[in-house]
């Protein structure tokens, strides 16, 4: 299955937090280093996802 990843609005190619997600079905959503792809992904269930947000958009 190919993913579609989302950058969020906040990064940047040049700025040093570049996050992306993807939502593969209703019960994941994974987060990933833009910068390291390849790299380890988070598995997130939606109710952790949706509870992040607020932190993530206030650092």
């Amino acid at each position: 299955m190919k993913l579609e990843w989302i950058k969020s609005s906040y990064s940047t190619s040049s700025g040093p937090d570049c996050v992306e997600m993807a939502a593969p079905d209703d019960s994941h959503v994974l987060v990933r280093d833009s910068k390291n792809p390849a790299g380890p992904r988070l598995d997130l269930t939606p109710d952790t996802w949706t509870a992040f947000l607020p932190y993530a958009a206030g650092h």
